[in-house]
């Protein structure tokens, strides 16, 4: 948790698909009565407090409104996301399945991370499925449990 806590503290805005925006929101907004669930440990806490107030910005042609400090993108993806880009900020922080294989078509992600888990989940979704890219590693780190976090630009 303390990494994915650091990793949204390098950007400003938080781009999401719908699907991710509502999965979210369940886990990470704070709760109307005030107090975090008491299921959350003090890291858990940590990354939802970076979280919660952070500009969120949804891709979607389902939702009609938003809220948790979101706006909805609406129009073309590619140009409101390169829109985005110009704007001045620490970044964009990019989540989801669906939403990254449009962007990584078009060349608008600037930088991959990619989480390795030694867990074999044999179905769901593909990261990424039918892009192409070569990609170069600046970045590589283990963690005791396991977890390999990689760090990718796209290769010039």
């Amino acid at each position: 948790m303390a990494f994915w806590t650091d990793e949204l503290r390098r950007s400003d805005t938080l781009l999401y698909g719908r699907v991710t925006y509502e999965l979210m929101q369940g886990a990470w907004r704070r709760p109307a009565s005030g107090p975090w669930p008491d299921w959350m440990d003090a890291s858990e806490v940590a990354f939802a407090e970076v979280m919660d107030p952070m500009r969120k910005v949804v891709a979607s042609t389902v939702l009609d409104a938003v809220d948790w400090n979101a706006e909805l993108l609406r129009g073309d993806l590619v140009d409101a996301v390169q829109r985005l880009k110009e704007q001045s900020g620490r970044g964009i922080s990019l989540g989801g399945v669906r939403l990254p294989v449009a962007l990584a078509a078009a060349g608008l992600i600037d930088e991959y991370t990619f989480v390795v888990h030694p867990v074999i989940a044999g179905r769901g979704p593909r990261l990424l499925d039918g892009v192409e890219l070569t990609l170069e590693l600046i970045e590589r780190r283990e963690f005791r449990s396991g977890v390999i976090v990689q760090r990718y630009r796209p290769a010039a």
